[in-house]
């Protein structure tokens, strides 16, 4: 029996072990392995901070969500050896294969940073990236009630790039429930050169920061934090002061990865980026957040891009072509405060345009303009997660981009 192998069980990894399950069980043996027993819904760190979810509602526990017929490990992956198709586990287990599937994800690495990593972390230096980040964050918000709060993006690529910018908003929304919003100056601050950066986007949605007062630092490229004097430091020696900083450190994939020379320089897999298969090793694939696609690393992206991966995965085992290409479709929800959310929908080729989704014309979600309804679909994508998308259900959606309903003028 041949055997495939799942590196990671996170969203992209479970979701390919049940679905590879479910077309090749049987006849393949399939194991997932994984460092954590808990499954993070990701998205929902965003609201712990403003108390919006409890942290016991993002989390179960992964095995709860792999089928029965697929062997699950528990274990940190210490080495790949691509040309000997072996991966061996830190406590020496070693696991063949013939095809595996890297499923990884990104991380963030705050060690990247000069003075980041340092004793300030998590007093008045946080981020929301992590589990442990965003409660402690939580914690800080709730007796922060004047001062400076500055919200900083570090680098691209990282995971869901619109969360920054919607910590912010958020920010600007939760203080002035609370009544402390004139206190407190939030400045957003990031590498880019402006909020958003695709034309069609910031035409639309570009006044936004300003029309809430939330002062925009672009062009920022962090070299370091001088958390003993509370300063970010750009490399042209720009500074900025802060009372609170909210960061997003520098995310890298695994460290296996840049060791078997399959990554790129943050360590993560070179892949086709239509099919997802390694540009060095007919045999390796990775998927989700993992592989290097010029897309959001997002949990939309890992669930349009399994509708392709799989037949084209069964196709390759059994030497035929891979048909199907992934065309990077990715849409995300933008929370805006005040109970409402905007929607963009984009792929590799054509940015975030105006229009509805995902019924064209009718909706019932509305892209590049805020709505309550945008903000209570987010809200209901956290039941989709955990009982149709880890599960390996279809979603009645498209995994390809559709361009009706979309007002094309507009570009």
């Amino acid at each position: 029996m041949k055997r495939i192998l799942i590196l990671g069980a996170g969203t992209a990894g479970t979701m390919a072990a049940n679905k590879l399950h479910k077309k090749l069980g049987g006849t393949w043996d399939i194991t997932i392995v994984d460092q954590d027993e808990i499954h993070y819904y990701q998205p929902g760190f965003l609201f712990i901070p403003f108390g919006s979810y409890r942290p016991e509602d993002v989390i179960r526990t992964k095995r709860e969500f792999v089928p029965k017929g697929v062997n699950y490990v528990s274990g940190n992956i210490a080495t790949l050896d691509p040309e000997s198709n072996k991966v061996t586990l830190a406590d020496g287990t070693e696991l063949g294969y013939e095809y595996l599937i890297i499923a990884t994800g990104t991380h963030p690495t705050p060690s990247e940073t000069p003075g980041l990593d340092g004793p300030e972390y998590g007093k008045t230096v946080h981020d929301f990236y992590t589990f442990e980040g965003s409660v402690a964050l939580r914690d800080a918000l709730a007796k922060f009630e004047s001062g400076r709060l500055v919200v900083n993006l570090i680098e691209m690529p990282i995971k869901c790039p619109v969360a920054p910018l919607e910590f912010a908003l958020l920010a600007e929304s939760h203080f002035t429930k609370l009544g402390t919003r004139d206190n407190i100056e939030i400045v957003y601050v990031t590498p880019l050169d402006a909020a958003f950066t695709q034309p069609v986007a910031a035409k639309h949605l570009g006044s936004m920061l300003g029309d809430r007062m939330i002062v925009l630092e672009p062009d920022f490229y962090l070299e370091r934090i001088d958390a003993e004097n509370k300063k970010l430091v750009s490399y042209d020696e720009r500074e900025i002061d802060y009372d609170l900083l909210v960061t997003v450190p520098i995310n890298m994939g695994a460290d296996f990865v840049h060791e078997a020379g399959l990554g790129d320089e943050m360590r993560h897999v070179n892949v086709d980026h239509h099919n997802f298969l390694s540009k060095d090793h007919d045999n390796i694939f990775a998927i989700g957040d993992a592989a290097n696609l010029p897309t959001s690393k997002a949990g939309s992206v890992a669930h349009f891009a399994m509708d392709v991966f799989v037949p084209n995965f069964v196709n390759h085992v059994k030497g035929l072509p891979m048909e199907e290409e992934f065309d990077g479709h990715s849409n995300c929800y933008i929370e805006t405060g005040y109970n409402k959310a905007m929607l963009i929908d984009f792929n590799y080729e054509t940015q975030p345009l105006p229009g509805k989704y995902p019924v064209p014309g009718f909706g019932p979600f509305s892209l590049l303009k805020e709505s309550e309804i945008n903000h209570w679909g987010k809200l209901a994508f956290k039941w989709m997660y955990w009982n149709m998308l880890l599960a390996g259900r279809d979603i009645p959606v498209p995994s390809h981009m559709m361009m009706a309903g979309k007002d094309r003028s507009a570009a």
